[in-house]
Formats: structure tokens, sequence, C-alpha cells
């Protein structure tokens, strides 16, 4: 799979979790179709500008939070807004 249709497929797959739900990196790669693309997924979502895709929902597979393009504090906001924490 090229660069452009796996970063496609990590979009839709985190368009798709509902709020009050997360997924690991190590989850959206498998459902994008690279179980081994986890760092991939970090990447493509560290970049990601577009805010209809809710990337503060992919957290590390040990339950931390992980990164986030709008700061650690925004991320954990977000989540607890949507009961996720």
């Amino acid at each position: 799979m090229n660069n452009k249709k796996f970063k496609k497929k990590v979009h839709e797959v985190v368009k798709r979790i509902p709020p009050g739900v997360t997924f690991s990196y190590k989850e959206v790669a498998k459902r994008a179709g690279n179980r081994r693309a986890c760092r991939a997924v970090g990447k493509i979502l560290s970049n990601n500008k577009d805010t209809s895709i809710p990337c503060h929902r992919v957290i590390r597979a040990d339950g931390s939070i992980g990164g986030y393009n709008e700061g650690m504090k925004e991320k954990i906001k977000k989540l607890r807004k949507e009961g996720a924490m």
C-alpha cells in the first residue's frame, strides 16, 4: 500500500472512532491495513490539521496519552469532555 493510500485509510479509521472511545496507534494501524505501522500512524496524525479527524481519540497501547498536535493539555481536555478519561 502506498503512503497516500495508507494516510487516507488512517484518516478514515480515526473519523469513525466515536466520542468517548479511544483506539491505540496500533489498533488504528491494524484497521488501516498495516498492523506494524504504529509509528507511521503517529506521524500522520501529528501532521493533521483537519478538525473533522478526531486525532485526540488515539492513544498509546499502554493507555498513556501520547502526542497531540494541539498539545497534551488540549488532548486531555477533549478526552475528559467526551468521557474517555
